[in-house]
């Protein structure tokens, strides 16, 4: 890709002349002096001491519920460093994740750089989302190339740290598109080709300089004749098979069928959605996990329901029992409190009780599946089969 400076290049050969002309066995520690310099930059790691591959940065998605399910024993978010996916249907949040993240990370001083090819993101969403638009690039996405090469060059020249946001992949086209007519066939498999010789580009640069790349993507129907196939594998993701290997966190947004998934005001307004969300990949130990909370798109108020979502998921704690509309949080100190849903919100105002509150979060979230405490039915969406049984 044009435009950014080349990687240094790698003298294996070198390297090996080095080593012969070395008497007596080369320690670990040597070794690793010796492939650093003639690569020119850190490449050889002591895992003793070091670990490259650690990710100890995360931007909070903006939803507390699924910050805890996508990291095993400690809290989450959208790792820093790292290629991250969200996909999902029409109309599940996609872009106002998106939006709410990139708000979290100016928070955290990173520079946000959104990629838009659906013409759809205009600075009012972006602004009542939480951004900051003084420090926020929005660059229209022109083509695939375009995206890519884009990211390479700021990465190459710029020393802050970045979060790129593409919004969508699965709609921005590849040059070949662009010049070709509007048969199918006729530009199959470019864009795959482009996109996976684009990762592959990327993940180091990404990685070593600290940057993050969230796609977004489509949630697409798995068309196939074989029913089973249709179970397991209900949708797909556009851009080929090989960007799932690039990916460090892949989140998938799902909604009910129907009437049933939006939210209405009080006059019958739609004016939200409530979203399934299921980690589909994930390498930090919560890959299948799910949770659900509802995002209010409607008016100026743009938020997830995100305190709301909490009640939802200590629901099955031991510390929080229930008769009838009453429920009762049980503290530490074996004194409770009892309280209606309905005023959950006004609850949460209170200090010892939203304390409280964060406490069984962590317990119930993070810590019983870290811990493997209860049934895999209170972690995963299961189905009726009968897994294999490993002792």
């Amino acid at each position: 890709m044009g435009g950014a400076s080349a990687p240094p290049f790698f003298n294996f050969r070198g390297i090996m002349a080095k080593v012969k002309k070395t008497s007596g066995r080369l320690s670990i520690a040597d070794m690793k002096k010796l492939i650093n310099k003639s690569a020119g930059a850190n490449v050889a790691f002591s895992l003793k001491d070091e670990n490259p591959t650690e990710v100890d940065e995360f931007i909070p998605t903006g939803s507390k519920w699924l910050d805890g399910i996508i990291r095993r024993g400690k809290w989450g978010g959208i790792p820093v460093g790292k290629i991250s996916e969200i996909a999902g249907l029409e109309a599940t949040g996609k872009s106002y994740m998106a939006a709410q993240i990139a708000a979290n990370a100016q928070k955290m001083g990173i520079d946000v750089i959104y990629f838009d090819s659906e013409s759809a993101i205009d600075p009012y969403f972006l602004a009542n989302a939480g951004c900051n638009l003084e420090n926020l690039l929005y660059i229209q996405a022109q083509s695939v190339e375009f995206v890519l090469e884009t990211i390479e060059n700021l990465l190459a020249n710029n020393d802050s740290k970045m979060l790129f946001i593409w919004d969508s992949m699965a709609m921005t086209p590849s040059v070949s598109d662009i010049e070709s007519d509007f048969n199918p066939l006729s530009t199959m498999a470019v864009k795959p080709r482009i996109l996976s010789k684009g990762m592959a580009k990327l993940v180091q640069p990404i990685a070593n300089r600290d940057a993050t790349l969230l796609i977004l993507n489509q949630l697409k129907t798995n068309i196939t004749r074989s029913p089973s196939e249709a179970l397991t594998t209900p949708y797909f993701t556009p851009g080929g098979k090989a960007l799932a290997y690039a990916y460090s966190l892949r989140i998938w947004l799902t909604a009910r069928k129907g009437k049933a998934s939006f939210i209405y005001d009080d006059k019958g307004f739609r004016i939200g959605t409530e979203v399934k969300v299921k980690i589909e990949k994930s390498r930090f130990g919560s890959q299948g996990r799910q949770c659900s909370f509802k995002i209010i798109w409607g008016g100026d108020n743009i938020h997830i329901m995100d305190k709301e979502s909490w009640f939802e998921a200590i629901k099955s704690s031991e510390n929080l029992t229930n008769a009838g509309a009453w429920f009762t949080l049980h503290y530490d100190d074996k004194t409770t409190e009892k309280f209606q849903s309905k005023s959950w919100n006004e609850k949460l105002e209170d200090e010892k009780f939203y304390n409280r509150i964060m406490e069984l979060m962590e317990q119930e979230i993070v810590l019983k599946f870290d811990k493997r405490e209860g049934k895999a039915a209170d972690f995963y969406d299961v189905d009726n089969t009968e897994p294999e049984q490993y002792p």
